[in-house]
């Protein structure tokens, strides 16, 4: 790869991405049933559960370069390197 992301970084992402999720889930739910308890308890489930799913996702969407760019000035560089380097260890 030309670069990479550290699962830390994934996780932080995990986190706060659930924060903002799970408010979001917890008030439709309220919503939906009239009753803070039990959207607090969906909230709660919904939490565990994507949260792993969430990291998992992003773990492998660092696999696909689609989508990615480098800094202009060291994207030939770089991409040279690793089709090169690439070709050395067969």
């Amino acid at each position: 790869m030309l670069y990479t992301v550290s699962r830390k970084r994934s996780l932080i992402k995990s986190i706060t991405w659930r924060v903002l999720a799970s408010l979001d889930t917890f008030i439709i739910a309220w919503f939906v049933t009239g009753k803070p308890s039990w959207a607090g308890t969906i909230a709660m489930f919904e939490v565990l559960t994507k949260t792993f799913l969430y990291y998992f996702h992003e773990r492998g969407w660092n696999y696909i370069l689609w989508g990615k760019r480098m800094n202009k000035s060291k994207k030939l560089k770089n991409l040279k390197k690793y089709i090169f380097n690439k070709n050395k260890k067969k």
